[in-house]
């Protein structure tokens, strides 16, 4: 009988991870090469990229390299998956985990240039960069996609309308891969709740404070998704596909 550990082992794979400069993106690339994969890390910043690629070698022993990225442009879609596969010959796992949230006063005030960007980077760029990945997957040995998107996409608030619009489409978008790619590709979904990150600094509670609106009574912490990215990425959900697993405290209980 296989072991757990053996079925988590990444060794000999390649995983490309998007926003995976920081917060829950960052823990997730830590974690895969931890499991013993290659990794890279894309995001907007190369410098970032670097800094987080050298820590990430000098902790594991894993080759890591940076690339810029935009999440939401079509052609650097094409771009991140070419380099990727011409840095390392292969690809085995992707994780659409850049996104972004812009601020607004109202609904009203909400411009066309705030929405089309909401939807190129959270909804546009992830489907081109899956359909990339798992048709080259498909092509070859194989893999898995795993996209990050929100517990927001099920319990839609006015504060962040436009960004829960295009995760629900992340969602459905995670559904049709799955079949379109099966059964050599897996294709499946994390929606995170509130979590401690960058994004969550401007109205987040102080660490340790009670959070009344989770039932957990806090905040979620990066690493506590991690280990289910690992879980998706290898042999151990060797049958799971099309799902869409909630890591949010238990706020979308009821949903």
């Amino acid at each position: 009988m296989t072991s757990l550990s053996e079925l988590q082992d990444l060794t000999g794979r390649v995983a490309l991870v998007t926003g995976g400069s920081r917060g829950i993106g960052r823990a997730i690339v830590g974690a895969l090469a931890e499991a013993g994969a290659d990794v890279v890390v894309a995001s907007r910043k190369l410098d970032v990229c670097q800094t987080v690629a050298a820590e990430i070698t000098a902790a594991t022993g894993r080759r890591a390299e940076a690339i810029a990225f935009h999440a939401g442009r079509w052609d650097e879609c094409d771009e991140l998956l070419a380099t990727t596969l011409e840095r390392f010959g292969r690809l085995d796992v992707l994780v659409n985990n850049a996104g972004m949230s812009p601020l607004y006063d109202t609904l009203d005030t909400i411009s066309e240039d705030l929405y089309d960007k909401t939807m190129a980077v959270n909804l546009k760029g992830p489907f081109r960069l899956a359909v990339g990945a798992g048709t080259h997957m498909m092509d070859h040995d194989g893999g898995s996609i795993i996209n990050i998107g929100t517990a927001g996409s099920l319990i839609a608030s006015t504060r962040e309308l436009p960004y829960a619009c295009a995760k629900a489409g992340l969602n459905a978008m995670t559904v049709g891969l799955a079949e379109a790619f099966a059964p050599k590709v897996r294709v499946n979904a994390i929606l995170p709740g509130p979590f401690r990150t960058y994004g969550s600094a401007g109205w987040a509670p102080p660490e340790g404070e009670d959070v009344p609106f989770v039932p957990l009574r806090r905040l979620g912490d990066p690493a506590e998704i991690a280990p289910l990215a690992v879980h998706l990425a290898s042999d151990a959900s060797s049958f799971t596909t099309g799902s869409i697993i909630r890591v949010d405290g238990g706020i979308t209980r009821k949903v």
